[in-house]
């Protein structure tokens, strides 16, 4: 006897009807509403704080301006808001600032872009996981452990090289800051190399290119969207730096270009006026607005001159 059975297949979903389908499309479009909304909110938040931040130094230093005036604070040599024959000249603290910013960069950027190199076109997979980590930690050192090394290490040894120099000066407080940002500028360097298609590093050699070659003459104009991206993002770091040149550059205003003196930069003499000592409300304590208003011009500056790099040298390649 043969036996005949019929077995019943069922999907693994149940089959959704019309009469179904629309609530589970009004609940999907919900959801996607509710996405956007929270995705809009959080990059409309960084406006808000940006025009936030804008706003307030806008508005204290318009009232600063108003007791000061413009060209006097652009064209004195002297900064001594706090003293009894006040002075409100920005140059000294503007001039504190270029100086060490350009030391640091002058270390970070050949430094940085070397590692980023050798990571990117030499290092073996093994070695890049285990220096780009320990390259990484020296981001997280706190500032003021930067700066006091700066002051009781690299001062005196430069000190056997410029006899002169005084242990406060804006050149080891700039060595320490370069030191500080190589991070910044090796790492996304080393990114935005590595992600440079490998066809061009290919056709190179075909060529008979060298690795130098290929790295210096493929990659690196290749990658110089990203590359000059991290180098803006260093000089922001360390035109924004404190600890370091409030302890080792001396705090002491002076418009001078001399990497070897003493000075004072736009964020020292923030953090020394805003310790409390000050009254609020009166005319040198509205002083740290307006050296924050330069700051804020300066950094917004540099990032317009990035933007403008980057475009060009995106549609050159």
């Amino acid at each position: 006897m043969q036996f005949e059975s019929t077995t019943t297949l069922e999907t693994a979903e149940p089959m959704v009807t019309p009469l179904h389908a629309a609530p589970l499309l009004r609940r999907k479009r919900t959801k996607e509403s509710i996405i956007t909304m929270v995705l809009f909110l959080a990059a409309f938040s960084s406006v808000l704080v940006t025009a936030g931040i804008v706003g307030t130094l806008l508005v204290e230093s318009l009232t600063f301006f108003q007791h000061i005036r413009l060209v006097d604070f652009f064209t004195d040599t002297q900064w001594t808001p706090l003293f009894s024959d006040p002075h409100y000249g920005i140059l000294p603290l503007v001039s504190g600032t270029l100086v060490t910013t350009c030391v640091a960069l002058a270390v970070s950027i050949p430094m940085g872009t070397a590692i980023a190199i050798f990571l990117s076109e030499y290092a073996s997979k093994k070695w890049r996981e285990t220096l780009k980590p320990i390259l990484e930690l020296l981001s997280a050192v706190p500032t003021v452990v930067y700066g006091y090394f700066a002051l009781l290490f690299v001062s005196p040894l430069m000190q056997k090289i410029f006899p002169e120099m005084g242990m406060f000066n804006m050149l080891s407080a700039g060595i320490v800051m370069g030191i500080m940002i190589v991070p910044y500028v090796g790492s996304l360097s080393e990114d935005a190399m590595r992600a440079v298609p490998i066809s061009l590093r290919e056709g190179s050699y075909a060529m008979g290119s060298t690795r130098l070659q290929t790295a210096l003459r493929v990659v690196f104009p290749s990658a110089l969207s990203g590359i000059s991206a991290a180098y803006v993002l260093a000089l922001s770091r360390a035109v924004g730096e404190t600890m370091i040149v409030a302890v080792a550059a001396g705090m002491q205003p002076n418009l001078t270009w001399n990497p070897t003196e003493p000075a004072s930069t736009l964020t020292a003499y923030i953090v020394q006026v805003s310790l409390g000592d000050v009254p609020h409300g009166s005319i040198g304590y509205q002083t740290i607005f307006a050296a924050g208003l330069t700051l804020f011009v300066m950094t917004f500056s540099f990032n317009l001159v990035s933007f403008w790099l980057r475009r060009r040298y995106r549609q050159a390649y």
